[in-house]
């Protein structure tokens, strides 16, 4: 969130310098500002987790990819071992009744470790479906706090102005931005 806290600071302030002017006007836009900055935090911090949880599935994505490729090194591997002990059956002889045994256990193993791998693979791609989802929200919740932190700004000028129509364009912008909010999660 890039708002500077400052910022609230100072509108807050100049909310109590016109709030003993006795103007009902500034009574009721200072407790818009103060109800357009709690909220405005609170879809900062909610994008911020956004961010973070794209991040987090995003690495969990990478990981099992990893895990996965692993698997089907091993399983790789498995198989060639079970391809030189296949033809030491072919070949004949005294080994090859034990090449044969290893055969039939290097194939039962490259089905379990194909299944890991398969596994892994399935949690890569619910970990990058998370973090696509993550990802969509995150410029609508940037967007919502952007027009909410306006509306702040604005909500000032009719403090100052000592006029209702900057107020209305306040609230107009911030349910706004309490709509882009509530759009990035449907």
């Amino acid at each position: 969130m890039s708002e500077n806290p400052m910022e609230f600071h100072e509108h807050t302030e100049h909310a109590e310098h016109a709030a003993h002017a006795q103007n009902p006007l500034i009574a009721r836009v200072s407790i818009t500002i103060a109800l357009l900055a709690v909220v405005t935090a609170i879809i900062g911090s909610i994008e911020s987790l956004e961010t973070a949880g794209a991040i987090l599935e995003s690495n969990k994505a990478t990981l099992n990819q990893g895990l996965a490729s692993d698997q089907w090194n091993y399983y790789q591997a498995k198989g060639i071992k079970k391809r030189l002990d296949e033809q030491v059956v072919a070949m004949g002889g005294a080994k090859s009744d034990a090449a044969a045994e290893k055969v039939k256990q290097e194939g039962e193993e490259q089905k379990e470790i194909q299944a890991k791998a398969k596994e892994f693979e399935k949690k890569r791609d619910e970990a990058r479906e998370s973090a696509d989802l993550h990802e969509a929200r995150h410029p609508k919740l940037t967007l919502a706090a952007a027009l909410l932190q306006i509306s702040i700004a604005i909500s000032t000028l009719a403090i100052i102005t000592q006029r209702v129509w900057p107020w209305r364009l306040a609230i107009g912008s911030g349910l706004l931005g309490v709509g882009f909010a509530i759009w990035s999660f449907l």
